[in-house]
């Protein structure tokens, strides 16, 4: 079906309509493929915007277009070199901050209602999750259930699962 048969927006009304009250922090994500996979995710799920950190890469990125099939164009963005500099800022302007991490303090995706009026949802680096410096800066940590023998889920697949578990009673 075309977009328009799929009744889609166009590009201004989408960047002109009201967002959901969630940012994605990106912290050190290596791989500009999994940023673009979560400009796309963003995209679908109307989050009002992404904050790239680190050594993320940000657009314009040849990478990044790959996955993102154009979210890079209908998503807003901004880059901030240090991810406390970022949190602060959120914090600032009323965010809870959410990591999502497995650490002894998490609460499970799923299990935990997280309803909160305004919510930044940190991811980590593919390897090293979360930058140490920032868990005691966190309001809350959710991890989401595994029952496989891995401990861990591709960054963007993860992106796409906690999103749409804290967006779908907005949509």
């Amino acid at each position: 079906m075309s977009l328009e048969e799929l009744g889609r927006m166009t590009l201004k009304e989408f960047i002109n309509s009201p967002k959901i009250p969630v940012i994605a922090v990106l912290d050190n994500i290596r791989s500009a493929l999994n940023v673009g996979s979560i400009f796309r995710t963003a995209d679908a799920f109307a989050i009002e915007k992404i904050i790239i950190c680190g050594i993320s890469a940000t657009p314009p990125n040849r990478e990044i277009n790959k996955t993102a099939i154009g979210a890079t164009d209908s998503v807003s963005w901004e880059y901030v070199e240090n991810i406390s500099d970022a949190i602060s800022h959120l914090k600032i302007n009323g965010y809870t901050i959410a990591g999502i991490e497995q650490t002894d303090q998490a609460v499970l995706l799923g299990q935990t209602p997280i309803n909160f009026e305004k919510i930044a949802v940190i991811f980590g680096n593919e390897v090293d999750g979360l930058s140490d410096e920032i868990i005691n800066d966190l309001d809350l940590c959710i991890e989401i259930p595994q029952h496989g023998t891995k401990h861990s889920l591709n960054v963007s697949v993860c992106a796409g699962i906690v999103l749409w578990e804290i967006t779908k009673n907005h949509l």
